[in-house]
């Protein structure tokens, strides 16, 4: 292996380390928002999270299981292949496709809530990543659909982001000309927005 500096320099000490480490995987449960919809890979959320929480010391890799146009049914449906075996932690990022389809609220709260108790029966933990409904679909349902995620928080002790797309929704430089999914710029506020809550949920969970 080449070294650089003088010979018999020590390297720093994360450098030394970093091989020695094996990274966990932190598995992004989600819908376009995580996939990526519009985005090269790399621009995706999964993969900028990674290189930020890599650039904050964690040793992780961040795995991208969103898939665009899914409700929380659909990722209730799916969660048993989309989540490796082995997977570290989990962030589930649904609802938004819910709330644009005007899907029941409880519909939506009972497919999230056997999503978190099945990755807790798993020993998985979860961090959810809340979403809010559009106003154009009235105050009622509003206040059902908006509760559902600091409820499940709640009732399952687990840690919340209130809203995934905070900065970002309305603003039309951050957003794609359908207005609903973020630029690449955008998805970095995303990121740097949600990344102290991340790194708060992984501390105890990751390697640094």
């Amino acid at each position: 292996m080449a070294m650089s500096g003088p010979a018999g320099a020590q390297a720093p000490a994360a450098a030394v380390n970093a091989g020695d480490v094996k990274p966990v995987k932190l598995v992004v449960l989600g819908d376009s928002l995580t996939a990526g919809y519009g985005l090269p890979a790399s621009s995706a959320f999964p993969a900028r999270l990674e290189k930020a929480l890599r650039a904050r010391g964690f040793a992780v890799d961040v795995h991208n299981a969103g898939v665009s146009g899914d409700t929380t049914s659909g990722g209730l449906a799916r969660l048993d292949w989309s989540i490796p075996a082995d997977a570290s932690a989990v962030i589930v990022e649904l609802g938004a496709n819910d709330a644009l389809r005007g899907v029941d609220p409880q519909v939506a709260r009972n497919a999230l809530e056997d999503i978190v108790k099945r990755l807790k029966a798993r020993n998985l933990p979860v961090l959810l990543a809340g979403m809010v409904a559009p106003p154009n679909l009235g105050a009622d349902y509003g206040a059902k659909f908006n509760s559902i995620y600091p409820d499940l928080a709640r009732t399952y002790d687990v840690p919340l982001y209130p809203f995934f797309l905070d900065g970002v929704t309305t603003n039309p430089k951050l957003t794609m000309p359908d207005g609903l999914h973020p630029t690449a710029e955008g998805v970095d506020v995303v990121v740097a927005r949600i990344l102290p809550t991340v790194e708060a949920f992984l501390k105890d969970r990751v390697a640094k």
